[in-house]
């Protein structure tokens, strides 16, 4: 194996979790960049980072194969004016902190691979958005405007970069097994009118995406990291009572949306929002999908 660094930063979340094993099987050397390091047995060294500013961290980037920057607060949670200023600065923040110690190291990343997110589309109803369509106006779709400024304003002539738009990722450890347990526990209706789409990707297949971001030196700009087929709500959930095998279940009305997502502290609009979004680019780079339908990829992961 050849061995190369890749460096990871807010990789402990689910989607950092993942990457970290991945990238350790197949490259050997992962330094995941953390507000709360510990020692792991798995071979993946965790360094402390502020998520803002330039620390001891800086010399994993220096020779660093790839940089890849997951960072940011969860967007599950409730969208108040505090939590909107905080989903923006981790973001943008996160951001400018990697670039600035691009420009102290001697040798900057090659590869730099930015998480986005499909937020950027905002609650876009029936369009079908890809990497051309505009910005949107709520609130996620100006954090990410702001997040996506940042990075492809950041000086770095000697590192090729890669922006996903991610969409919403299924795997143990997303949203996914919130859903799961509602739907076991026979409350797995479709939110609102059920009509608003759903961009999703399975795990494995963003896994595959993050691995040909770094590989291929013929990708950069900016893709929208999604399967290739959104579906409504009513069908997702659907599909997830049929990989559950539970029966039809009554829908929620947006009444009882908002109240669920006030006592489980997030936004209602995670639920009832739409965004229908295609990997336009992805697909004309010949990017293959092992779970383009979401029946195959629940079936899998559950």
């Amino acid at each position: 194996m050849n061995k190369k660094r890749i460096v990871l930063a807010g990789g402990s979340g689910f989607i950092g979790s993942v990457l970290a094993r991945e990238c350790h099987a197949k490259y050997g050397e992962v330094i995941v960049l953390t507000r709360a390091p510990r020692k792991r047995n798995d071979g993946v060294i965790e360094a402390e980072w502020s998520g803002a500013q330039i620390g001891e961290w800086i010399k994993f980037l220096d020779g660093a194969d790839a940089v890849v920057n997951l960072t940011g607060k969860n967007i599950n949670c409730r969208h108040t004016p505090e939590n909107v200023r905080a989903l923006m600065e981790s973001r943008v923040n996160s951001v400018r902190a990697l670039a600035l110690a691009m420009e102290h190291v001697k040798v900057p990343p090659r590869i730099w691979v930015q998480a986005g997110g499909i937020g950027f589309y905002g609650n876009s109803g029936e369009s079908i958005c890809d990497e051309n369509s505009p910005n949107g106006s709520d609130n996620l779709a100006n954090i990410c405007r702001q997040w996506e400024s940042a990075f492809n304003t950041a000086p770095t002539p000697k590192t090729r970069k890669v922006l996903l738009r991610i969409g919403v990722a299924l795997g143990g450890g997303s949203a996914l097994p919130v859903l799961a347990t509602l739907t076991k526990w026979f409350l797995g209706g479709s939110a609102g009118n059920g009509k608003q789409f759903v961009s999703w990707i399975s795990i494995r297949d963003l896994m595959q995406i993050f691995g040909e971001s770094i590989a291929r030196e013929d990708l950069s700009g900016t893709f929208n990291a999604v399967a290739p087929n959104p579906v409504r709500n009513e069908e997702f959930m659907r599909e997830l009572r049929r990989a559950l095998h539970r029966p039809w279940s009554p829908p929620a009305p947006v009444w009882a949306v908002k109240i669920g997502a006030w006592l489980m502290k997030i936004d209602p609009s995670l639920a009832l929002d739409s965004c229908r979004v295609v990997p336009k680019r992805f697909a004309e780079a010949g990017f293959q999908f092992q779970f383009p339908e979401l029946g195959a990829a629940l079936k899998n992961i559950l």
